[in-house]
């Protein structure tokens, strides 16, 4: 079985146990690993890493992985104490509340720029990369799993690799994967990607045999997150979005077929992208980063030709659909580093129609989808703000209210902003769509209170816009301290609402 896992015979004396590939990492080292979302990260060797500081060795390292990662790496490092400073987007309970308490540094970042940050060197000398791979080529080459994420420009830049095969990954993935990398400037050619489908790489990711130090065999599965149910405030969300992207067909302004999609993580995002399996369109295509349960539902439905992403992101039952039926899935999708699923140009070019969620949207346009209450980090911007600045639409989806309708999810002032009026098309709630295209701010600010705030909360948002209209400026205009009192307000009583 090794044979057709590891088909260079000089490789297979770097078999050795994951405590063993574990001792290669000491304090104070950059490690950069595969993974993204929890799919395709490496598993064995961080569990045996985090055991060396749980025995009471002190061991402190940087960690940088393509997105969110499962709890054997994120959670494990984090409750050992051996992660002490992360990129570039997280999930897990555990780091976050290290992020939040000030006991692990943190930087959010574009996704998009975390390869070229390794690549260019920005984050320094990367001293080892741990990648979770289906097989080892004869050149040397590593075959990924379920996802791509980072893994090219780690192997590219480490010092040493350390492969994690994984045995519970089946071999049908071979072959899914296109890994191109891009050169770095001033060499840098156009990516020849014209339309999703296209394979410009190779199926495995090149690597120096040199550099493999080890080579640990594991069949550790993914952890996958589950996905909620689509609920009916999902389904309302979602056929908002199709009458609209119906009407925009009509219009002109868009094609019968559509152009490619992206859809977010999440259960919401998930809603969203099933929406469209009882819709008129067809022939669908999907530019994205991940493919989640509702995109096998539109490839069974014969909607999707062809999805590209960095990986595969399943809930527990959608992972085992997805293993159960790899041929069939693997003939409509493929996984890409990225840098490339997530890169500005390609994304511009296509004409991609970026759908993501939001914390909180305020009366102007801004979004917030990554801290609560303005300095609370929940997960990350991810790759929202990639897909949502170069999209030929940008719509961006929330419940209207949060914690039982306490929190209002439309505001006069977001408390942090991660993409700017100036990036956002439209924004749906259960409540409505609001197209804010050729709008002015406060043309903007009463179509968003319209269409998308809480019954609940449309008639207070709606007064404080008129009473800040009184002010001096009438461009943009606000209440500063009244409009950031929403957000203390709740944080004083645990409610928006005017009592």
């Amino acid at each position: 079985m090794l044979g057709n896992r590891i088909r260079r015979e000089d490789l297979k004396g770097k078999i050795v146990s994951a405590e063993e590939a574990a001792m290669l990492i000491k304090d104070g080292m950059t490690i950069a690993t595969s993974g993204f979302t929890p799919s395709g990260y490496p598993k064995a060797v961080p569990l045996a890493l985090a055991k060396r500081a749980e025995e009471g060795e002190e061991i402190g390292v940087t960690i940088i992985t393509g997105a969110s990662v499962g709890d054997e790496l994120d959670g494990a490092l984090t409750r050992s104490g051996v992660m002490k400073r992360r990129f570039p987007y997280q999930t897990n309970k555990y780091s976050r509340d290290a992020i939040n308490k000030g006991k692990l540094m943190y930087q959010d970042m574009h996704l998009s720029h975390v390869p070229q940050f390794v690549d260019y060197g920005f984050f320094g000398k990367i001293d080892i990369a741990i990648v979770e791979g289906l097989a080892i080529t004869e050149e040397g080459g590593i075959i990924p799993t379920t996802s791509v994420g980072v893994a090219p420009h780690a192997v590219k830049n480490a010092e040493k690799v350390i492969v994690e095969i994984n045995t519970s990954q089946p071999m049908a993935l071979e072959g899914v994967h296109d890994i191109y990398i891009p050169e770095r400037p001033p060499y840098r050619k156009p990516i020849p990607i014209t339309h999703p489908k296209d394979r410009i790489g190779t199926s495995y990711i090149p690597c120096d045999p040199e550099k493999i130090a080890a080579i640990v065999i594991t069949d550790i599965a993914d952890k996958v997150r589950p996905l909620g149910a689509i609920d009916e405030n999902s389904k309302k969300i979602s056929g908002y979005i199709i009458d609209f992207l119906e009407h925009e067909v009509k219009m002109g302004r868009l094609p019968k077929d559509l152009l490619p999609l992206q859809s977010g993580v999440g259960s919401v995002a998930n809603a969203v992208l099933g929406g469209l399996v009882e819709s008129k369109f067809e022939n669908l295509t999907c530019y994205t980063e991940v493919i989640q349960d509702a995109m096998f539902d539109l490839i069974d439905a014969g909607k999707v030709t062809v999805a590209s992403g960095t990986s595969f992101t399943p809930s527990e039952e959608g992972l085992k659909r997805l293993l159960d039926n790899i041929d069939h899935y693997a003939k409509h999708c493929i996984l890409r580093p990225m840098e490339i699923s997530n890169n500005p140009e390609v994304i511009r070019r296509l004409g991609v129609i970026a759908m993501n969620t939001a914390i909180e949207v305020d009366i102007y346009g801004h979004v917030n989808s990554t801290n609560i209450m303005g300095s609370r980090m929940m997960n990350g911007i991810g790759g929202s703000g990639d897909f949502t600045r170069n999209a030929y639409l940008s719509i961006f989806t929330t419940v209207s209210t949060a914690k039982n309708g306490d929190v209002s999810s439309i505001v006069p002032m977001v408390s942090h902003v991660d993409h700017t009026e100036h990036d956002v098309c439209v924004v749906v709630t259960e409540q409505g769509l609001a197209d804010l295209r050729g709008t002015s701010p406060r043309e903007r600010a009463r179509k968003i209170i319209k269409n998308c705030a809480h019954p609940d909360y449309r008639d207070i948002l709606m007064d404080y816009l008129k009473r800040a209209e009184k002010g001096r400026f009438m461009h943009e205009p606000h209440m500063m301290g009244e409009a950031l009192s929403w957000h203390e307000r709740f944080l004083q009583t645990g409610s928006m609402t005017i009592k």
